[in-house]
């Protein structure tokens, strides 16, 4: 069975497609290499899936309509749109580029879906979309009042996708991602600058106080229940979280108890679009696709940190500061 996986040098994206192989599909990965963050990351996830004799890649930008002339004809089972514009601060800072790549881009992979009759679409989301909502966040939740463009570019996605499961029949399921970190994970992100930070001794930074809370969940997990969301579900919104949120203070003290490195702490000024706490309901994933988060924060950290210790010479290269 052939799949196409959008974002295959992304942090999720690069997992699901890695595993995917090893299950023994037959993959092709689909990014545009941009550089919000250091590519040479991006580089280093797609030279460990070029290993697999049934990997593929496709140099390509989603929001382009040259997307759907490239790959017509392809016939895949399930198409996984991984990839992403992501992060709530880049997005109020340039917010055009959200709104191609997360709606365009789901746009014209749904309309390839028509045209080469492909069944499945698997679009990944995002928990920011739980602005304004009480937490443990319910997947029936309203979700109208987001609070970023990023946020917003994905509820856009969502409702599109929704509008052509309807019109066409293409089956969809969603998967709110709550907080993914782990090892190769995005270098914009809390827990890689603050493990990078902290084992080279330098200080980080945290916006707001630190209490607040997230639902951070393992990368390992997360894959698993993308896998899992290629079941034939006619339309469905689904939650994969931890369902165990934490605050940002206990992730860094963790942190300094696997590196042995007391963490140096400048605080900034908090985001009006970061949420004061994410927190998975996560019923609907247990019952429909028969999943559960096995990795604890404290296990996914011992595990982040030894990856980080291990690839020390090569992370020292890697910068953590995306391109608006």
């Amino acid at each position: 069975m052939k799949v196409m996986v959008t974002g295959c040098a992304g942090f999720i994206g690069s997992f699901v497609a890695k595993r995917l192989c090893e299950q023994g599909f037959s993959v092709l990965g689909v990014d545009d290499l941009n550089d919000y963050y250091d590519v040479k990351l991006k580089m280093w996830r797609l030279d460990i899936l070029k290993q697999y004799k049934n990997f593929s890649f496709h140099l390509c930008d989603i929001s382009k309509d040259q997307i759907r002339s490239d790959l017509k004809g392809e016939k895949f089972s399930v198409i996984y749109n991984l990839g992403a514009r992501a992060g709530v601060r880049a997005s109020i800072k340039n917010p055009k580029a959200y709104i191609d790549t997360n709606i365009i881009g789901t746009l014209n992979l749904l309309d390839l879906c028509i045209t080469e009759g492909i069944e499945k679409f698997v679009l990944a989301s995002t928990s920011s979309v739980y602005a304004g909502c009480r937490p443990p966040f319910s997947e029936d939740s309203n979700t109208d009042f987001v609070l970023s463009p990023y946020a917003a570019s994905k509820k856009g996605a969502e409702i599109l996708a929704h509008s052509y499961h309807r019109l066409y029949k293409i089956d969809v399921t969603i998967l709110r991602y709550f907080t993914v970190y782990g090892p190769y994970g995005r270098p914009d992100m809390s827990i890689f600058r603050f493990v990078k930070n902290i084992m080279e001794g330098k200080p980080i930074e945290i916006f707001g106080t630190g209490k607040q809370k997230r639902d951070f969940t393992y990368i390992d997990d997360i894959v698993e229940g993308t896998i899992r969301a290629s079941k034939k579900l006619g339309f469905e919104i689904i939650n994969l979280g931890n369902n165990r949120p934490v605050e940002l203070m206990y992730v860094v003290s963790l942190i300094e108890n696997y590196l042995g490195r007391k963490a140096e702490i400048i605080f900034r000024e908090e985001n009006p679009a970061d949420l004061p706490e994410t927190h998975a309901e996560i019923s609907k994933a247990q019952r429909i696709l028969g999943w559960r988060p096995k990795i604890s924060i404290e296990e996914g950290i011992k595990k982040t940190c030894e990856w980080f210790l291990e690839n020390k010479k090569m992370i020292e290269t890697i910068s953590t500061q995306e391109k608006i």
